[in-house]
């Protein structure tokens, strides 16, 4: 069924800034559940065929729809309703639970909506190219901006909607919330406040992001700025958000005590068995 669809998303959405990280999720999706699969498979048999059969027709209803005009919020969104759908069929509610998370990461897959890219870009590209000029007005460079314009030296830098952050927010967010899955710490303030600075760590990555190759096209000049090095500072990306995320994680092992009483939040270690 969805074959046909990834092939296609391949072929054109994945090959995109904004989608780019699709085949990743894909692989990841594919990891968790093959992890899951001894859980889900033992897990006691309390099928819901009324309830299965209506959310699986949600995820049907919204593939049919949307497979023949490539809207890809319709066919990739679909495969949460029609995930869910054959686990109430099969084992009902028990397998459910087990597999609740690799269902809801599906939502990584599903392309940002165009009104939300809009409303969301304009504001986030005002705040990046502010919060740099001042940074690197600091550092006593030559830097200044008009709207979202930085200029510095002899070289003007356009923010342009890739820069905004949003793209590198939902790509990092996915890769927050996979981490958080990972390590299953136990203390729900713990979980709390890493889910809370998710995003405001992407944001602070995607500034560092557009500081360095304001300053690669400063100091080595434009070719590098817009050449190879523009690529690589992507990679300087997810490796600030990455060093953000687990010295927050390792900071806050220290400083919060799990509670001895009630479940754990992430995973039993069972379930990967």
């Amino acid at each position: 069924m969805y074959l046909p669809a990834y092939w296609a998303a391949a072929n054109s959405i994945w090959q995109t800034d904004e989608m780019g990280h699709g085949p990743i999720i894909l692989a990841v999706l594919v990891w968790m559940f093959w992890t899951l699969r001894r859980a889900i498979i033992e897990a006691p048999t309390r099928a819901l065929p009324v309830l299965g059969w209506s959310v699986f027709g949600i995820g049907w209803l919204a593939y049919v729809v949307g497979r023949p005009f490539d809207i890809w919020i319709l066919t990739l969104g679909s495969q949460v309703f029609v995930v869910a759908g054959v686990l109430l069929l099969m084992k009902g509610m028990p397998s459910l639970r087990i597999a609740w998370f690799p269902t809801l990461y599906i939502v990584f897959m599903i392309p940002v909506p165009g009104i939300v890219t809009d409303t969301v870009t304009g504001p986030l590209k005002q705040w990046i190219s502010g919060i740099v000029v001042e940074a690197l007005h600091l550092a006593d460079y030559p830097v200044g901006r008009t709207g979202v314009t930085i200029s510095i030296g002899q070289y003007q830098l356009l923010v342009a909607d890739a820069c905004s952050g949003l793209n590198s927010m939902f790509s990092l967010s996915a890769l927050g919330l996979l981490f958080m899955y990972l390590t299953a710490r136990k203390s729900k303030l713990h979980n709390a406040i890493m889910l809370a600075s998710i995003l405001p760590m992407a944001f602070a990555a995607n500034i560092v992001r557009v500081i360095a190759l304001v300053l690669v096209t400063y100091h080595l000049g434009d070719e590098a700025g817009q050449g190879f090095l523009h690529g690589a500072a992507g990679i300087v990306l997810i490796l600030a958000a990455l060093a953000l995320l687990i010295s927050l994680d390792a900071l806050l092992v220290h400083m919060i005590r799990p509670s001895r009483a009630g479940p754990s939040p992430g995973i039993e270690p069972s379930s990967l068995t």
